[in-house]
């Protein structure tokens, strides 16, 4: 079942810090999107899904400054 979790309004790290709490509480093979607007975390929610072993199974610009990361729980 697909996860939801917006950060938006909220600065770097917590988008990721909040990434890695709402994923550990999933089971194995499901997704969790990520809506934030902290620049940073455009380069470092990937990082951290990639060095996780996470697959990146979306990722896009949702507005002008907001994006949509979704990764799968492996």
């Amino acid at each position: 079942m697909p996860i939801t979790l917006q950060t938006s309004g909220q600065v770097c790290p917590f988008p990721l810090v909040e990434a890695k709490d709402a994923i550990a509480a999933l089971p194995e093979g499901d997704h969790l999107t990520i809506h934030f607007d902290c620049t940073q975390a455009t380069d470092a929610i990937p990082r951290w899904a990639a060095q996780e072993g996470y697959p990146v199974t979306d990722y896009r610009r949702i507005g002008d400054a907001e994006w949509s990361i979704t990764v799968q729980k492996k």
